[in-house]
């Protein structure tokens, strides 16, 4: 099974609807895809039918691999039956095959028997395959009997194909409708009214909307069960520009704290299996490289962006374009997950409770800079954590639904058009279980990644750290024998906050939506997260290390550079939302700044450089003008600068 949740799936539609760019855009991250050609060569004079074909082969990335079948129609399902598990197979199209089918050279045939061997053959299939049939039930009956022909027997392939298929979809007008998804929708009873915000954006997965505005729901916990139709995921957020405070003690947000909530996604199983090895996407590795040499470029009056060309480069490669633009939508999610135990020690009891609270209530600094970076915000909390000194954190059954939990809070961010995401933390005892992640992640003692413990009045509290330092080593002496595979970390010593952080960070790889790392539960899941899929870590983009030990082992472990050195320790995701603006400022001068005149591009007017006289152009230049050619050295040495000389320091030869 995909990580989609199918891994056999048609696509219908119309003619020029875009069904086969969307077929081969759900393949495209395959490493090797097989393109099963079913159309016939035509006639050699048909110009028209010639194009077509050509643009379908011009759309094939040079990685692909074709066969085609137009020869002999059960050459399909012998290609299709021989398939492996680690093989990715795109049909396009099954009209052709039935043109091939119907065609007199192949007559007489069992049609409907070659049709059953064919939806056997998709059905018994273990390769992800995606097959492309044009949906032609819906015109008039043809007035020619050939005509008829061809639609009934294509109108049966299609039928015994969708049973067979995990997956159908129908592409209309390039806007696609899944007819039948992977699993069964959730009831309609399932989702409780909630209005829409400006923030959700069309999903191609089933949801409800309702109109009550301005409402807002308690914290949701990990279900036990993530395949149960009736669980539904936090609602989202949008902290107003000017919270009103509310009373310290109200669980629920008074209806002027915030503005109308996203819409309530229905929870269902997807059919996911979270295991080592995933093959998942990576960045774009041309397009980052070609944005920050772009940069040099710029209109700038100084030496450029700095080390904020990191974040150009980064967003960039995520984006896949080498002019990024900068994130719009942004989205927080604050996991709190307390743990029991030494791990706690020196938290003052029910203050992550308030933490979660005050965020909910549109205040504290997590909430107040959401509001000011216009970023919607998720509450969910992870399941409690039980000692890791005395034993394991979590079952093996809760470390499922926690990855798989969380893997749905991306799916959600990404079908609500979410460009960015924040991970934050508020749960008792996290860095503990983050230092107690790191040493068995990466070999670090734990004294050493391990921050002070500062009380409510600002006092460092020694004993409290000791015997969050004692409650680590037990546990890691404790899992001394134990297998040090990803899910094992998160069971025995990482937690429900940890594990939760680990499937969104998966989660949002596969939906290719970048994430801010900001503090001890996301490092760790990172480190945790790099196990199952080493792509996740490329997604990943870490502002500040805030000045805890624990995140700086880890960045230096995972290769992220921390952007600034500002030591802020305003909570964990509140770092990341300070210096968003920043961020974002380097991404809105690298996508507006024009060329420099004297390379190319126009000045203030639209005219020409003063000092060259260039307009971009070459006006100045005449026919009998020589192109420049570099004088002869006056003395001996060499001519040109060899590759391993140095150069001068500069942003540009001006």
């Amino acid at each position: 099974m995909s990580v989609d949740g199918w891994h056999t799936l048609l696509v219908l539609g119309g003619i020029r609807s875009g069904k086969s760019e969307f077929a081969e855009s759900l393949v495209a991250d395959a490493p090797t895809v097989r393109y099963v050609a079913t159309a016939p060569a035509g006639d050699p004079e048909d110009t028209e039918w010639a194009t077509r074909l050509a643009a379908h082969r011009a759309r094939r990335p040079g990685s692909w691999s074709t066969e085609e079948t137009a020869a002999d129609p059960g050459r399909l399902v012998e290609v299709i039956a021989a398939a492996g598990p680690n093989e990715t197979l795109l049909v396009d199209d099954l009209g052709g095959w039935v043109t091939v089918l119907l065609d007199p050279a192949h007559q007489p045939a069992d049609d409907t028997a070659t049709i059953a061997e064919l939806a056997a053959a998709v059905r018994a299939s273990t390769a992800r395959l995606v097959l492309v049939s044009p949906e032609v039930g819906l015109s008039l009956v043809p007035t020619t009997p050939l005509g008829r022909a061809f639609t009934d027997a294509l109108g049966a392939t299609n039928r015994a194909v969708a049973d067979a298929c995990d997956a159908v979809a129908l592409v209309v007008a390039g806007q696609t409708a899944w007819l039948k998804p992977a699993t069964p929708a959730a009831p309609a009873h399932a989702v409780p009214p909630a209005a829409t915000s400006p923030e959700a954006a069309p999903s191609r997965r089933a949801a409800t909307t309702g109109t009550a505005a301005h409402q807002t729901a308690p914290t949701q916990a990990v279900p036990a069960d993530l395949g149960a139709g009736d669980v539904t995921l936090p609602e989202v957020l949008t902290p107003a520009a000017a919270p009103v405070p509310a009373p310290e003690t109200s669980s629920r947000p008074g209806t002027d704290d915030w503005a109308a909530p996203t819409m309530a996604l229905p929870m269902i199983a997807t059919g996911l299996v979270i295991q080592p090895g995933m093959e998942l996407p990576m960045p774009d590795d041309y397009t980052g490289p070609q944005a920050v040499d772009r940069l040099a470029t710029l209109d700038i009056p100084g030496a450029g962006l700095g080390v904020l060309e990191q974040v150009v480069g980064f967003a960039a490669a995520t984006q896949g374009t080498s002019a990024p633009r900068p994130w719009d939508s942004v989205r927080v999610l604050l996991i709190k997950g307390d743990h029991e135990g030494g791990a706690s020690a020196g938290a003052a009891p029910g203050e992550s409770a308030r933490r979660a609270r005050q965020a909910r209530t549109g205040r504290g600094a997590l909430a107040r800079l959401a509001a000011e970076n216009r970023a919607g915000l998720q509450i969910v909390e992870a399941p409690s954590s039980a000692p890791m000194e005395d034993g394991p954190a979590l079952s093996a059954d809760e470390v499922e639904a926690a990855l798989r939990y969380g893997w749905r809070l991306a799916e959600q961010a990404a079908d609500a058009g979410v460009q960015l995401l924040v991970l934050a933390a508020c749960g008792a005892g996290a860095e503990a279980a983050a230092a107690a992640v790191l040493a068995a992640t990466a070999g670090a003692e734990p004294p050493t990644v391990l921050g002070r413990v500062v009380t409510e009045q600002g006092e460092i509290d020694d004993t409290a750290w000791m015997v969050r330092c004692a409650a680590v080593r037990d546990a890691l002496h404790r899992t001394r024998r134990s297998a040090r595979e990803a899910k094992d970390v998160l069971a025995e010593l990482g937690g429900g906050d940890i594990a939760l952080a680990t499937g969104v960070l998966l989660g949002a790889t596969a939906r290719k939506v970048p994430v801010l790392l900001d503090g001890p539960v996301g490092t760790a899941a990172a480190m945790v997260s790099r196990d199952l899929a080493g792509q996740a870590r490329h997604w990943c983009l870490l502002p500040d290390h805030g000045g805890r030990p624990g995140v700086r082992l880890a960045a230096d472990v995972l290769g992220l550079t921390p952007l600034v050195d500002l030591r802020l320790d305003l909570g964990e995701g509140a770092t990341a939302l300070a210096a968003l603006p920043l961020l974002r400022s380097a991404l809105t001068l690298a996508a507006t700044l024009p060329v420099h005149p004297s390379l190319g591009g126009l000045d203030d007017e639209g005219g020409t450089d003063e000092r060259t006289g260039d307009d971009g152009r070459d006006a100045g230049r005449t026919e009998d003008e020589p192109d420049f050619a570099e004088p002869e050295p006056a003395g001996p040495g060499p001519t040109t600068i060899g590759a391993d000389e140095p150069v001068s320091p500069g942003r540009r030869a001006d």
